[in-house]
């Protein structure tokens, strides 16, 4: 009888490992990203400028949110498009909501639009990842402070019929040219544009993964809760 007893004891334990080893395993949740309303993408979707639009753009700020337990937000890309094919130009700033917004650990970026626009609190240390990790800068290896935008200093899109905006962020070959931002706010000088978070310079050598990462980037984005 001692033996049967065990016998069913074992089985249930058994039982009892097998229920729980498939049962799905919970959402993880970074420190902070309760209250995350800001991140930089810890990576890109891989295809150079080439998000799939602002539709895309805004699927893989929102997917990488989910990953962290941060995704019942409204998640937006900060991105530009530019007047083309009849439709209108969208500007970044209108795309954000309202504000104010905070890093992964509770560090204000800024207040409101204007804020941002302004005299933000963007740097290296604060321009965090969704899983609350710094993006490497100048001076690090491999650079990835080249921001996309397609933007003004002001968060407007360039008017005019020169790609600044990757082909409304469907390109990745050779074609084409993308506004970038630098979120060291670093640069090879000392004048604003070098140390503009959303409008430095132009990509170089096309909308490619590599013609990215020749100018120091990776294809990352800014993500914005707009809720």
């Amino acid at each position: 009888m001692v033996r049967t007893i065990f016998g069913a004891g074992v089985g249930a334990a058994i039982s009892v490992a097998v229920l729980l080893s498939a049962s799905p395993a919970p959402a993880q949740t970074s420190a902070g990203s309760a209250g995350m309303s800001f991140f930089i993408t810890s990576a890109g979707p891989g295809k150079g400028a080439d998000l799939g639009g602002l539709e895309g753009a805004d699927r893989h700020c929102r997917q990488l949110a989910q990953a962290v337990g941060a995704g019942g937000r409204d998640w937006k890309a900060y991105l530009s498009t530019q007047a083309a094919d009849g439709r209108p130009a969208v500007n970044a700033r209108d795309r954000i909501g309202a504000g104010p917004w905070q890093n992964a650990k509770g560090q204000v970026i800024a207040r409101s639009v204007e804020d941002l626009h302004a005299t933000n609190g963007l740097t290296k240390q604060t321009g965090l990842t969704e899983t609350g990790e710094t993006v490497k800068g100048r001076g690090d290896t491999p650079n990835t402070h080249d921001i996309l935008t397609g933007s003004q200093p002001d968060g407007t899109a360039f008017a005019g019929a020169e790609d600044r905006t990757c082909g409304n962020w469907t390109r990745s070959g050779a074609e084409g040219a993308a506004m970038v931002g630098h979120h060291d706010r670093m640069g090879l000088g000392d004048d604003p544009p070098a140390k503009s978070w959303n409008s430095s310079h132009l990509t170089r050598g096309g909308c490619s993964q590599d013609a990215l990462k020749s100018t120091g980037g990776a294809g990352l984005l800014y993500c914005f809760a707009a809720d």
